[in-house]
C-alpha cells in the first residue's frame, strides 16, 4: 500500500494540493483527473519519489515497487529493441547473482545441523522464489510477447532502438515497465503513443495485472475499461469515488447539485437567523434567543461549492467552399521507402460531404497516404487525383512541433490572416483561451495543450472542403475534444481524420479505411462496429485456421459452427439491450411512483410540505429524472428494433 498523508504543493502561488490524503491499495485501478493545470502529472512524480511535496510525506510499504511512465522523455540508448527491453530484468540477474554465490557457500559448508546453514537455504529458497515470481525462466518469451502486443512485429526485435520515432521508443518503455511487474504502475497518458490495437491489447493487459494501476488518460474509453475508482482534483482538494469515468461524472455532477442544494438551504436559514437578529436585537427579554443565534452563526460551517471552469474554447469552421462530387480518388496507388512498400496498388474513391476514418496499427502508411492527399510525397506510383476545386485544409500529429517557438501567439496568426479576418484576430485567439497576456507570448513557452489549440485557431483562417486531422485529440483535456469533436460534426466539408481515440470517433466518422499488410479494407460504420466486426472476423479467420489444419489430418470443421457461434454472439448482444431497456422500464416504474407518492402529498398535506425545505428539491429532480429515463427508454428500444 502506498499512504498519501496531507500532501501540499504550491505552483506560483497557487496550490496544486492543500493537505491531500488518500491511500493507494494493493490491487487498485485508479484514474486521475481533473482540468489541464489541476496537478495530476505533478501527483503521479511525487508518488514515483521524482518531486518532493513541500509538506506531507509518502510513505510506500516495505519491498513495494514503483514503475512510472512519463507523458514525454528521450530515451538514450543504442541498443536493438529487444536488448533495451530485456534490461528490464537486471533485477533478476543481480538474484541470480546473489543465488549463485548462496549456492557456491551452500556446496562448501559442512555444517548441516546449525542455524547458519539454515538460515542459507531459505535465504537460497526465497531468492528462488523471487527469481520465479519475476520470470527469470522465461523472460525472453515474455519480452517478445509484451513487445508483440504493444505493436513491434519480430523483424523490429534486432533493428537498433535509434531507427524508430520517438513514440515508438516510449513503447519500448512502456514495455519494460511492464515486464519489471512492479506493484505500482503509474502511467501519464500511455495512450499517446499507441494504436487502437495496442491500447486494447494493453487494456486487456492491466485489466489482469495483480499489482495496482493508476492512469492519467483523456482517452474516455481507456478509462472506463480499466479503472474502478477515480481521484479528482480539483482547487487543490481531491475526492474519491468508487467509479469509473462515466460513472465518476454522474456523480460528480449530482455532488455539485447536492452542494448547491445545501448551500441554498444554508443561505436562507442564514437569513433567517439575521431577521432574528435584527428583529429582536433591542429586545431585553429576547437578549439571551439573540445571542444564542449570534453563536450559532459563528460556529456554523459555512458551506463551500466545488469551483468548476467554465472555460472552454468555442468555435466552429467556416462554411466549406463548393467541390466537386469525388474529392479524393485513386488507382493502384504504390507507396515505398527505399525497398520497404509501405502501400501497395490502392483504389479508392472518397466522396463529397464524408467523414472518414483512417485506423489500424501505426506503420501502416495512414500518414503516408494523408501526405500525399495533401501533396507533400509525390514520389508515388499509380493514379492519385483531387476532385474539383478541393481547398485542403490540414492538422499535422506533429503540428505543435512545426510552429515558430520564436514567433508569439499573436504573430503566428497575423502572418497567415488576410482580409477581413485580420482584425478578428483577438476574438479567435480570445475563443482559444488565450487572453490579452497570452498572445504576446512566445510559441517556446507554450504547454503542449496550448500549441494544439493555437495549432486548432490556424485551420479557421482559411475556409477549405477537404479537413484532414492526423490524431488531433494528443494534449487536448477531455472537454476541448467534446467541443472538437461538436466543430467536426457540424464541418459542412469532407473529413479525414486518423485517430486511435475510440470515443473521439464513435458517431463521427460513418466510414473507416482499415490500414493493413499494405492494403486498405473499407468499412462502412462506427468505430465500435468495425472493433466488434473484427472480433467477428476474427474469429472466422481462427475458424478457417482450424478447417485448414483439421483437413490436413483428414477431417473437416463444418461451417455450421462457424454460423452457431456468430448467432450466439448476436444473441448476446439482443439480450444485453433487452436486458437495458428492462432496466429502465422498472427504473421508469419506481420514479413514477415516488411522483405519484409527492402527488398526493402536495394534494393533501400542505404542513409536511412546508417542514421539508428540500421538497420541491426532490420533486424537480423526480420530474428532470423521469423524462430522462423516457428518452433513454426510446433510444433503448429504438436499438432493439434496429438491430438487424
Amino acid at each position: 500500500m502506498i499512504s498519501i498523508n496531507n500532501l501540499s504543493v504550491q505552483f506560483t502561488g497557487t496550490n496544486l494540493f492543500d493537505n491531500v490524503s488518500f491511500n493507494i491499495n494493493d490491487k487498485d485501478r485508479i484514474g486521475l483527473v481533473g482540468k489541464n493545470g489541476a496537478g495530476k502529472s505533478t501527483l503521479l512524480k511525487i508518488i514515483a519519489g521524482l518531486q518532493q511535496p513541500e509538506t506531507g510525506t509518502i510513505v510506500v510499504a516495505k519491498d513495494q515497487t514503483i514503475g512510472y511512465l512519463p507523458q514525454e522523455m528521450i530515451p538514450n540508448s543504442s541498443r536493438t529493441i529487444i536488448d533495451e527491453a530485456l534490461t528490464a530484468f537486471e533485477q533478476i540477474d543481480l538474484l541470480e547473482q546473489d543465488l549463485n554465490n548462496l549456492t557456491n557457500e551452500i556446496a562448501n559448508r559442512t555444517d548441516y545441523e546449525s542455524r547458519d546453514y539454515e538460515a542459507l537455504l531459505n535465504k537460497h529458497h526465497e531468492i528462488n522464489e523471487r527469481i520465479m515470481l519475476l520470470g527469470g525462466n522465461n523472460r525472453r518469451e515474455q519480452t517478445e510477447k509484451v513487445l508483440l502486443g504493444l505493436g513491434f512485429q519480430h523483424s523490429d526485435f534486432d533493428r537498433p532502438i535509434t531507427q524508430f520515432s520517438g513514440g515508438w521508443q516510449m513503447r519500448v518503455e512502456l514495455a519494460k515497465i511492464l515486464l519489471k511487474r512492479p506493484n505500482f504502475v503509474l502511467l501519464d497518458e500511455p495512450t499517446n503513443h499507441l494504436d487502437i490495437e495496442s491500447i486494447q491489447w494493453l487494456e486487456t493487459f492491466l485489466a489482469s495485472y495483480p499489482g495496482a494501476v493508476i492512469l492519467v488518460s483523456h482517452d474516455r474509453t481507456f478509462l472506463d475499461n480499466i479503472t474502478k475508482r477515480t481521484i479528482e482534483i480539483t482547487a487543490g482538494k481531491i475526492y474519491d469515488y468508487k467509479a469509473n469515468y462515466s460513472e465518476y461524472v454522474v456523480q460528480m455532477e449530482e455532488r455539485r447539485s447536492s452542494q448547491l442544494s445545501a448551500l441554498s438551504n444554508q443561505q436562507k436559514e442564514i437569513a433567517q437567523i439575521q431577521s432574528f437578529i435584527e428583529r429582536f436585537r433591542y429586545k431585553a427579554t429576547k437578549a439571551k434567543q439573540v445571542q444564542s443565534r449570534v453563536k450559532m452563526l459563528e460556529k456554523m460551517e459555512k458551506i463551500n461549492v466545488d469551483e468548476v471552469s467554465t472555460e472552454s474554447i468555442h468555435f466552429q469552421f467556416p462554411p466549406a467552399p463548393h467541390s466537386g462530387k469525388v474529392v479524393v480518388e485513386a488507382e493502384n496507388l504504390s507507396k515505398a521507402y527505399d525497398d520497404k512498400e509501405i502501400l501497395h496498388n490502392l483504389n479508392f474513391i472518397i466522396p463529397k460531404g464524408s467523414k472518414t476514418a483512417f485506423v489500424g496499427k501505426n506503420g501502416e502508411g495512414k500518414c503516408t497516404l494523408a501526405k500525399i492527399i495533401i501533396g507533400e510525397i509525390t514520389d508515388h506510383t499509380g493514379v492519385f487525383k483531387l476532385g474539383h476545386q478541393v481547398k485542403i485544409g490540414y492538422f499535422a500529429q506533429n503540428q505543435a512541433a512545426l510552429l515558430d517557438g520564436e514567433k508569439t501567439v499573436f504573430d503566428t496568426i497575423d502572418q497567415i490572416a488576410v482580409g477581413d479576418i485580420r482584425p478578428k484576430i483577438r476574438n479567435i485567439l480570445g475563443s482559444f483561451l488565450f487572453d490579452e497576456d497570452d498572445i504576446e507570448k512566445k510559441v517556446k513557452v507554450l504547454s503542449g495543450g496550448e500549441k494544439a489549440r493555437l495549432a486548432l485557431a490556424k485551420l479557421l483562417l482559411t475556409p477549405c472542403n477537404l479537413l484532414i486531422l492526423d490524431e488531433p485529440t494528443n494534449h487536448l483535456d477531455m472537454n476541448s475534444k467534446d467541443i472538437l469533436k461538436n466543430a467536426l460534426l457540424q464541418y459542412t466539408g469532407t473529413l479525414i481524420v486518423v485517430s486511435h481515440d475510440r470515443d473521439f470517433l464513435q458517431g463521427l466518422t460513418d466510414t473507416l479505411y482499415e490500414f493493413k499488410n499494405r492494403a486498405i479494407k473499407e468499412f462502412k460504420g462506427d468505430i465500435f462496429e468495425f472493433l466488434e466486426h473484427r472480433k467477428i472476423e476474427n474469429l472466422t479467420a481462427l475458424e478457417i485456421e482450424k478447417k485448414n489444419n483439421v483437413e490436413k489430418g483428414s477431417a473437416a470443421v463444418s461451417q455450421n459452427k462457424l454460423n452457431y457461434e456468430q448467432s450466439k454472439q448476436r444473441e448476446r448482444e439482443l439480450r444485453k439491450l433487452k436486458s437495458n431497456v428492462d432496466k429502465i422500464e422498472k427504473e421508469i416504474e419506481k420514479t413514477e411512483v415516488e411522483i405519484t407518492e409527492m402527488d398526493e402529498v402536495l394534494a393533501s398535506d400542505s404542513q409536511s410540505v412546508a417542514s421539508d425545505p428540500n421538497f420541491y428539491d426532490k420533486y424537480k429532480a423526480l420530474k428532470t429524472k423521469l423524462d430522462q429515463l423516457m428518452e433513454d427508454w426510446e433510444k433503448a428500444t429504438e436499438e432493439v428494433e434496429s438491430f438487424g
